[in-house]
């Protein structure tokens, strides 16, 4: 059979799990960073989807305002009869 050190062993091991260790934290700093992203973007999702509502209703009321001009503009006599 083959013949185990275990200093040699424990301390693959060690590093084995220090290095997991380490992964295990960056993907958990990740994870809180794309969260705050996330939350950022959200906001901002919120943010620009009401001023595009808002910038929406400008633009109906202005087009709604110039039908309302062009309704009450005078037809000129030629087309009257048309």
């Amino acid at each position: 059979m083959t013949e185990i050190r275990s200093a040699d062993y424990s301390a693959g091991m060690v590093s084995e799990f220090s290095s997991l260790l380490d992964k295990v934290r960056h993907l958990a700093e990740l994870s809180v960073s794309l969260r705050r992203e996330n939350a950022e973007l959200r906001t901002s999702m919120a943010t620009l989807t009401e001023e595009n509502a808002r910038l929406a209703a400008r633009m109906q009321e202005a087009h709604d305002r110039v039908a309302a001009l062009i309704d009450a503009m005078p037809v000129p006599s030629d087309q009257e009869a048309a």
